[in-house]
């Protein structure tokens, strides 16, 4: 055999493994950020890294929608920090002093609890409140951003596998099926975290995106925005009220930006200063 054919033999190895979900070179920002919100009062972030991975569902994906298609590849540029947990009750009242709260059946007043009842046009004040309260840029992530970080590299249904019985869905999420007689809100990171430290990235509270709902591109995209117009804002991530299907990965639901609605809250992002 000729070293040409043995280089061509390795060439081919290396293009077959190549994986889907692709990290970019370590960054020089520290691994983790804490704001300060006063009261006695934190948000703890984590380092989410650059990288390339495949957005929305395959077409055999079980319990799929048709918004999750097609499929595509979407690089994130640049790292950004991420909040381990959805936004609180203690931290919502350490910036917003307001209190939206609804029915009483799904409210529970517990500062650990995720705050909800939260509108997109509340969340993005809330956003704006705390970049000026601690000088950094805070905000809520893209689409592309939030699946990026709660996929933490994975491919399947949910950031621990596909779990086709959902046995293992209980341990990582409240819905529908495991809050008995407790509708509301529960405390925040009680179920087992993803690869990158973050909590309840399935089901407790859905989680506001920035992004008006839009259809997914065919090609790869870097950092996408989402549309530029649009009467629905988009939310992720699943909730208490939902079932197993809308705590996929991939899972998008939607409604008008000021409408407050008793399972969503929030999860903020900061950009690094350096960008």
């Amino acid at each position: 055999m000729t070293g040409r054919t043995i280089l061509a033999i390795l060439l081919l190895s290396i293009s077959l493994t190549s994986p889907t979900h692709t990290a970019a070179p370590p960054s020089t920002q520290p691994t983790d950020l804490t704001l300060d919100l006063g009261h006695d009062t934190f948000i703890k972030l984590v380092l989410i890294p650059a990288g390339t991975f495949m957005m929305g569902s395959p077409p055999d994906e079980k319990d799929r929608s048709a918004n999750e298609s097609p499929q595509h590849q979407v690089r994130i540029s640049k790292p950004f920090y991420m909040a381990i947990t959805p936004v609180t009750q203690k931290q919502w009242k350490a910036v917003m002093v307001q209190f939206p709260t609804a029915n009483g059946k799904f409210v529970q007043l517990n500062d650990e609890n995720a705050m909800a009842m939260i509108s997109w046009a509340d969340a993005n004040e809330f956003c704006r409140r705390l970049s000026a309260k601690t000088r950094q840029t805070v905000k809520l992530p893209t689409e592309a951003q939030w699946e990026y970080a709660c996929r933490a590299g994975s491919q399947t249904r949910y950031y621990f596998g596909d779990d086709p019985d959902l046995s293992a869905l209980p341990d990582h999420a409240w819905f529908d099926k495991n809050i008995a007689s407790e509708q509301y809100p529960h405390r925040v990171a009680q179920k087992k975290p993803n690869a990158w430290g973050l909590y309840d990235m399935h089901g407790n509270v859905n989680q506001w995106c920035s992004d008006y709902l839009g259809t997914y591109p065919i090609r790869p995209v870097t950092d996408p925005p989402g549309p530029a117009t649009g009467t629905f804002r988009v939310f992720r991530g699943g909730s208490f009220m939902t079932d197993s299907k809308l705590c996929r990965d991939a899972a998008r639901n939607r409604n008008k930006p000021t409408v407050r609605i008793i399972d969503n809250g929030l999860r903020i992002i900061v950009v690094p200063r350096a960008q």
